[in-house]
């Protein structure tokens, strides 16, 4: 029989051998795979399991057009390739820990059960913190500094200001704090956790297909033809119906909104399909993606690479642990998010403020 993520995390922290909470391959990769479930993109992105913590990922594929013409008895020496190629990838290795003391374990409502309602609370919110750096993690978040007025800006560049953490989108001259040329990736203390990787938007932002909807007649706003233009970048060998708009519960409102007033404003109707599913693609809603982007990608293309090193510890013994009349806990894993393709994604960047 199967076990749950529940059942797994409670066998694992009451190990006592030797290896102290660590899982087994099979254990790790329904404990991963559970964290993926936690989430609305998570179940649907690709998941790939390696035992080192670097290598390689092997690409396979062939060409198009590669049948050829039979002659009877004859063999012209013709031979349809393979072509192979390879994706690097870097494990990150990451830690959640938390502790409970004894004395709430005693007195809270749920009993004996408070420790395992814990522990399966901590280890959702990994599944959910774990895809917010799948997409927006950036290690050059660690490097941000308090804004400075004497300083100019580039596009991309990262800052702390009046307890935010705030990216430029565009290039920003020595002055005073505008607001209009940022987007927010939280609070200031947040840096430390978006700096563990390099999360998937980086990554098209710097090597894929962009869409900057501030400008090129956009002005930041919702239209059919932003989803088709952005459809455009897209190779037609990639436009091959696994694709899917990935966008934020607001944006997916925004864009209904959108519709009805269309309907309001001109009369007629709008055909059901046409709210789920911009361009004939169907949209994901994905509460860690920003506002203002909506990403277009086939989910399989977005690949997460962990090891079979999932550790998950408690002790209840230690000076600290005695002193303290506290039980200790943390999970261990490493993870790094790749694209297979970044030819086949698009990310749509620049609309306006909800």
């Amino acid at each position: 029989m199967e076990k749950t993520n529940e059942q797994i995390a409670k066998a694992a922290i009451q190990t006592t051998t030797l290896t102290h909470g660590l899982l087994n391959p099979e254990q790790a990769r329904k404990f991963i795979q559970q964290t993926f479930d936690a989430t609305n993109l998570g179940g649907l992105v690709r998941h790939e399991m390696r035992t080192a913590k670097t290598g390689e990922i092997d690409k396979i594929g062939i060409a198009s057009r590669i049948l050829r013409k039979k002659t009877e008895n004859t063999d012209d020496g013709y031979r349809a390739d393979v072509n192979t190629a390879q994706i690097e990838y870097a494990t990150t290795a990451v830690r959640l820990p938390w502790e409970i003391t004894e004395e709430t374990l005693r007195e809270n409502i749920e009993g004996q059960n408070f420790e395992e309602i814990v522990t399966n609370l901590m280890t959702s919110q990994l599944g959910v913190d774990l895809e917010d750096l799948y997409l927006n993690g950036d290690e050059d978040a660690g490097n941000a500094a308090a804004f400075d007025a004497s300083t100019a800006y580039a596009a991309g560049d990262i800052v702390t200001h009046d307890n935010g953490l705030w990216k430029f989108t565009a290039a920003h001259a020595a002055g005073a704090w505008t607001g209009s040329d940022v987007i927010s990736l939280g609070a200031a203390g947040d840096k430390d956790f978006l700096k563990v990787n390099d999360g998937w938007i980086k990554q098209i932002t710097e090597g894929g297909h962009v869409l900057d909807a501030s400008g090129g007649g956009y002005s930041g706003l919702m239209s059919l033809d932003l989803f088709y233009n952005a459809l455009a970048q897209i190779p037609n060998k990639y436009n091959n119906g696994r694709l899917r708009w990935i966008m934020s519960p607001h944006r997916k409102q925004q864009w209904e909104l959108f519709l009805l007033n269309k309907i309001i404003g001109q009369g007629g109707a709008v055909p059901d399909k046409l709210y789920d599913s911009p361009a004939g693609i169907p949209a994901v809603e994905e509460s860690k993606l920003n506002d203002n982007t909506i990403l277009l990608a086939d989910p399989q293309n977005l690949v997460v690479v962990n090891t079979y090193g999932v550790k998950i510890r408690k002790t209840t013994e230690g000076k600290e642990a005695i002193m303290q009349d506290k039980r200790f806990y943390v999970v261990h894993l490493d993870f790094d998010p790749i694209i297979e393709e970044l030819d086949a994604a698009c990310l749509i960047t620049g609309l306006a403020a909800i």
